[in-house]
């Protein structure tokens, strides 16, 4: 009888301190939330009429928990970089702990950031856990004359009708650009022709983002390693960030003279 009334007494305790996972999908987010609406609001602000743009890229940091905070203390050590792209796949299993965490550690930089949706993050309610945490799957940003145009193509983890890509959006953003910007980049997690973004979509999405505003690159995660590439042999160069294990980030550099790509390692 003693051991059930403590065994009682204790589970009470821990469910009352928030101490239990009721289900590791489940959707009970702690701390803070719309993150991408609320830095952009930032980015927005502290880049109006630059000329000049400096910024960070991590991917897949999903399993790489000490890295990802070596990256966040790499970046602040420096006073050059204007906000941070986290290409995707925050998550290994698209649990909300994992969410949390990642977002938590993102949360040390002392300059605004951005995070895009990976396949993996797809999993379980990842879905629904990231729109709540971070924001839309497909969003646009401008930074000084640069606009940002931010893509969901993980086109495997979603139905066969469902937009990924989103062509209407990348239309729209190609139809209604933003007074002063002369300039575009294109992030997304998975690239055209990879195993989550084939055949004619990925063509299709190429093909489109021709329309936008003098693109300058693309730049994505999700193959674990550094690559550029001419995936379509038409000048347009496809940046890959590797994973956070890799202990690696690339620094963007856009000025009115054109681009500069850095690989730093930490």
């Amino acid at each position: 009888m003693k051991s059930a009334i403590y065994s009682l007494t204790l589970a009470l305790i821990l469910l009352l301190c928030g101490c239990v996972e009721y289900h590791p999908y489940d959707t009970h987010i702690h701390g803070q939330r719309h993150i991408n609406s609320t830095n952009i609001a930032r980015i927005e602000q502290q880049c109006a009429e630059r000329r000049e743009i400096r910024f960070a890229v991590v991917s897949d940091s999903q399993r790489w928990y000490d890295e990802l905070e070596d990256a966040v203390e790499e970046i602040c050590e420096r006073d050059d970089i204007d906000f941070v792209i986290h290409a995707g796949d925050i998550t290994d299993w698209g649990l909300r702990s994992e969410f949390e965490m990642q977002r938590d550690i993102l949360n040390g930089l002392d300059v605004p950031y951005v995070c895009l949706l990976g396949n993996h993050d797809c999993l379980g309610t990842g879905r629904e856990i990231f729109r709540e945490i971070f924001g839309e799957f497909d969003f646009a940003f401008t930074a000084g004359n640069v606009r940002f145009v931010c893509l969901n193509t993980n086109a495997l983890e979603f139905k066969a009708d469902d937009a990924v890509p989103n062509i209407d959006f990348v239309q729209a953003e190609a139809a209604a650009v933003p007074s002063g910007v002369d300039k575009t980049v294109v992030a997304m997690h998975a690239y055209p022709r990879s195993d989550q973004l084939s055949g004619d979509k990925a063509d299709a999405l190429h093909a489109e983002m021709g329309a936008l505003r003098n693109l300058q690159f693309c730049l994505h995660g999700h193959g674990h390693r550094y690559r550029e590439e001419d995936i379509y042999h038409d000048g347009i160069i496809y940046y890959e960030c590797s994973n956070a294990g890799g202990e690696e980030l690339l620094i963007f550099t856009i000025t009115e003279d054109g681009y500069e790509c850095e690989r730093v390692f930490y």
